[in-house]
């Protein structure tokens, strides 16, 4: 009697129509979330989220997300990476993947979520609870972003608010947005969205709304029953800068190669050449770094390539908003490609098409011991051009966070 694991039932006609779809991580399975919830994302728990797109052409293009919660566990977030890579090989070995973390999800995924997300306490392990059994608390929110809105709770104090930002405070009769001083406009109008959200949400539509200008204190009541809820009126601080607000600029490349998780610099021209299919490379981009990967690495290779990455990050003292895009030998990007001075154009990287992904991810899934019986097939031609860069260029998009690298040989 075969071994072999058969990919996992819950992926079962995954991507075969546009749209979203969203499974949670419950005991370390994926399990289908009701769209009523699609939108819902609790601070303990893990997610996979697929976005299936059409081509012009007829082509299905697939986005792979795994959102991780800041108190999701080490465990659930590696269930949930190595999930992504059977919804991966269910749809060819194409959909571009990207890791998501709390705080610092990517203009993509929070595009999906209309007008934003707002990450709620709890999750699977813990519990949920009913709203009857919530006691209402005040709440303050920060409101980032001019065209992807990022909206994060901070303490409920005066200290959190300063003259840049656009603030939304949520109390149980009104909720009143706060304007910094030097708060750009984009953001404002963002704000009333997200104060519409949560009028639908949390006060059944029904709740007086506010607004309040920073530095035109004058006779409003709005402005003095705002200031009341602080303790009372009085000046607030500057703006404190965190990660959130660290600018990295774009440095010229430098190329290392990677053995055995020690990182060598290259220092050669950097061309296409110089790429061996049987190793990893890291290119320090500054802003952002890509770590390719040979299509002939072993999985230990690949393994020991992140720990090094990870390391050169915090001996860098890199800040969390750096970029880590991980690419594939035949899936470069655009964008990777241009920091080479010479990369052949034409066919030789060109990208296979969705059977030959099929099979190769088969191949390697099998040799894990999982059996891609059930795989649903494209019902559509698959463009085997590189898409454009703005439809992500066939890459693998990761965010750096805290977690420890999960281990694929749990597979």
């Amino acid at each position: 009697m075969s071994t072999a694991k058969v990919l996992d039932p819950a992926f079962q006609g995954a991507g075969q129509k546009v749209g979203t779809e969203i499974w949670r991580i419950e005991d370390f399975k994926p399990v289908p979330l009701p769209k009523s919830d699609y939108g819902k994302f609790y601070c303990g728990d893990s997610y996979i989220v697929l976005q299936t797109t059409c081509t012009k052409g007829g082509a299905y293009l697939y986005d792979i997300h795994f959102w991780i919660g800041k108190d999701s566990s080490q465990d659930e977030a590696g269930t949930a990476a190595i999930k992504t890579v059977e919804l991966d090989a269910i749809l060819g070995g194409r959909a571009i993947q990207h890791r998501e973390l709390q705080g610092y999800e990517s203009d993509k995924f929070l595009s999906y979520f209309k007008p934003c997300i707002i990450p709620l306490e709890g999750g699977f392990a813990s519990g949920f609870k009913k709203p009857e059994e919530e006691k209402f608390e005040t709440r303050l929110y920060i409101c980032r972003g001019k065209r992807a809105i990022r909206v994060k709770e901070v303490p409920f104090a005066r200290s959190s608010l300063n003259h840049d930002d656009v603030f939304v405070l949520d109390a149980e009769n009104k909720i009143y947005q706060f304007n910094g001083a030097n708060s750009n406009i984009q953001e404002r109008a963002k704000a009333l969205e997200v104060i519409q959200h949560l009028k639908e949400k949390y006060h059944g539509g029904v709740c007086d709304v506010a607004i309040v200008d920073d530095g035109k204190l004058q006779a409003e009541s709005d402005s003095g029953e705002f200031w009341v809820l602080f303790g009372g009126f009085a000046p607030i601080g500057k703006k404190t800068v965190s990660d959130d607000d660290v600018v990295l600029e774009t440095t010229a490349p430098r190329l290392y190669s990677i053995n055995d998780g020690q990182l060598k610099l290259e220092e050669t021209a950097l061309t296409k050449a110089v790429l061996e299919n049987t190793k990893c490379f890291l290119l320090d981009c500054g802003a952002e770094i890509y770590v390719w990967v040979g299509r002939v690495t072993q999985m230990e290779d690949r393994k020991s390539a992140t720990k090094a990455v990870e390391e050169f990050l915090i001996n860098q003292k890199r800040p969390k908003t750096t970029r880590v895009t991980q690419v594939i030998q035949g899936y470069e990007s655009h964008a990777f490609k241009s920091k080479f001075e010479s990369w052949p154009v034409g066919n030789a990287t060109g990208s296979p098409g969705a059977e030959e992904g099929r099979g190769k991810v088969a191949a390697l899934l099998k040799q894990q011991g999982v059996d891609l019986k059930g795989a649903a097939k494209s019902t559509t031609p698959v463009n085997e051009e590189v898409p454009p860069l703005l439809e992500g260029g066939g890459k693998l998009e990761v965010v750096l966070i805290d977690i420890p690298f999960y281990e694929l040989s749990c597979l």
